[in-house]
């Protein structure tokens, strides 16, 4: 439904301007006050722009968790924050949970979370849709709390759509509109429009509901075929799991047989991949490619 409405989208017109029937469908959707909506070009984008709001209110430092996406740092030293250990001296709090790469839950917050003085926290929420287990580690009281961003186009697999939005705390009305403010006129296209209205929509939330069934099984299904191939399998609530390797891999050769793993060294996990849960066909022809590296026929049972 979504990649149809982007197919659809008007793209000879400009958006308008003010996205009210946009801010509107959002609002609606999560049940906030449309003044808490702050549209971005991207997640990255907003990545950015809430640095430089940060920085504008006279803020010199930010956190960021030790496995963690590279533009929270990236725009944090755009922008002269300069990274801090200690999350609750920090004016900027990055979390992503589940968290990249690791899927997991988040874990410490800031003790003054949503109280007057404290932290800016901006909880990235674009792996949220894409959670097969677990549950959130803040109530729906505390994420009033901080700001939340969404990027759908990771759950509806249109990552080529740049579009985003974040929901301000309920108390910080004021700060969306200063952040509105620092955006460029038409941040969002008119694909990226199609797609966030198409994400607010009953039919979409209930074929990302029924693709959850399905990811869970297939996710079941890849662990236990790389475990049997002596890989150590980190825990994850997300339809992704870092993975280690029994020996170092031999990545041009699997690239060669069409099999693209995500290193992540760049994350501070070195010897590890961030791998997705993929379909049956997919994960058949990563087993393929290891066991061809090994010099081994054998197939170890995997459950169909």
């Amino acid at each position: 439904m979504a990649l149809a409405a982007v197919q659809d989208a008007d793209a000879t017109r400009y958006p308008d301007a003010a996205y009210t029937a946009l801010r509107a469908a959002l609002a609606d959707f999560h049940g906030v006050a449309p003044g808490r909506i702050v549209l971005a070009g991207s997640a990255s984008e907003f990545i950015f722009r809430i640095s430089a709001w940060v920085a504008r209110q006279g803020g010199r430092s930010v956190h960021v968790p030790r496995h963690a996406y590279g533009d929270y740092l990236h725009g944090a030293q755009a922008w002269g924050l300069e990274r801090v250990g200690d999350q609750d001296a920090a004016d900027l709090v990055w979390a992503c949970e589940p968290s990249s790469p690791l899927g997991q839950a988040h874990g410490n917050w800031p003790r003054r979370l949503g109280q007057v003085g404290a932290p800016t926290v901006v909880l990235d929420c674009a792996y949220a849709p894409l959670r097969l287990q677990g549950a959130p580690s803040l109530d729906t009281a505390q994420r009033d709390g901080v700001w939340q961003l969404y990027s759908p186009n990771k759950a509806l697999g249109l990552t080529g759509v740049r579009a985003a939005y974040a929901l301000a705390p309920v108390y910080a009305q004021d700060a969306a509109a200063q952040l509105d403010a620092l955006a460029p006129s038409w941040v969002v296209g008119a694909h990226g429009e199609a797609m966030l209205q198409a994400w607010t929509q009953p039919a979409t939330q209930q074929w990302l509901a029924q693709s959850l069934v399905l990811l869970r099984q297939w996710k079941e299904r890849q662990l236990v075929l790389l475990q049997a191939q002596g890989w150590e399998c980190q825990p994850s609530d997300a339809n992704f799991f870092c993975a280690r390797p029994p020996a170092p891999l031999d990545l041009a050769a699997l690239r060669a047989a069409g099999i693209k793993l995500r290193d992540a060294t760049s994350f501070g996990l070195s010897g590890w991949y961030r791998l997705g849960t993929l379909a049956p066909e997919a994960q058949d022809a990563l087993r393929t490619a290891l066991e061809a590296q090994r010099g081994d026929n054998t197939h170890p049972s995997v459950p169909v």
